[in-house]
């Protein structure tokens, strides 16, 4: 007992020269797992809205070719709407020479006003459909011209073919027709937009580039769909010839 040493003051020496503060090495790599944390959920949430985005355009862009694949189903399905091409790339309607003008005329013949009142009301059908409800925005008659003449003369010329396709369709149809409900009409009215071309988009002949197109446009991603309008008991008027 005599010969045993006291230690105290040694140990406590030992023990307040270990380092109670975390090392630089070990703060730097918890820092660093905490920042590829943060990386990997912002990669996540990044990745996670492209795909949202993805998934919609691919939603948008296959409602549009079933929608062209109705319309062009409709015009093959009837021999008399024989010639009536649709042009995916442009998403038009051309009627091709069964709605041409002759030179400086925007006057449509009786055979193609029964054409263009016979085919509206399945383009109508189809507009009015659920995809036609949430994906189709506007109907555009676009009316063309040829070369010939000047600029102005020949802008006021596509506008005018354009008009007249509205006025075929608005017009008091021929013995054997069947008349616009009072729904088509008021269609019409709200999804179709005149607009006019003048000599723009020339086709190879002189003949082929006086026509009238329907071109489809269709809403964005994010916009609202179209609402089905009252109807109106505005009187449609009739237009000049």
């Amino acid at each position: 007992m005599l010969g045993t040493r006291i230690t105290i003051g040694k140990k406590l020496k030992d023990e307040a020269e270990k380092p109670f503060w975390i090392s630089f090495a070990d703060l730097m790599t918890a820092l660093m797992v905490m920042f590829l944390l943060v990386m990997s959920v912002a990669l996540l949430a990044v990745t996670k809205i492209v795909s949202e985005e993805q998934r919609a355009a691919d939603a948008r862009k296959d409602a549009i070719e079933k929608l062209l694949d109705k319309v062009e189903q409709a015009a093959q399905e009837d021999p008399k709407f024989s010639g009536i091409h649709v042009n995916r790339d442009r998403q038009t309607v051309d009627f091709g020479d069964r709605a041409r003008f002759d030179t400086g005329s925007h006057q449509l013949n009786k055979d193609q006003a029964r054409l263009l009142r016979a085919f509206i009301p399945h383009v109508l059908e189809i507009a009015n459909s659920e995809l036609g409800n949430d994906w189709l925005k506007r109907i555009v008659v676009e009316g063309f011209a040829d070369k010939r003449g000047s600029y102005l003369l020949n802008l006021n010329l596509s506008m005018q073919r354009s008009q007249r396709v509205l006025c075929v369709l608005l017009s008091k149809p021929d013995t054997g027709e069947t008349e616009l409900s009072a729904q088509q009409r008021e269609d019409i009215r709200q999804l179709f937009l005149v607009g006019g071309y003048s000599s723009n988009s020339q086709k190879d002949t002189l003949e082929e580039s006086r026509r009238i197109e329907l071109r489809l446009e269709f809403r964005g991603i994010k916009e609202p769909s179209r609402l089905t309008p009252p109807i109106s008991e505005d009187n449609f008027g009739t237009c000049a010839l």
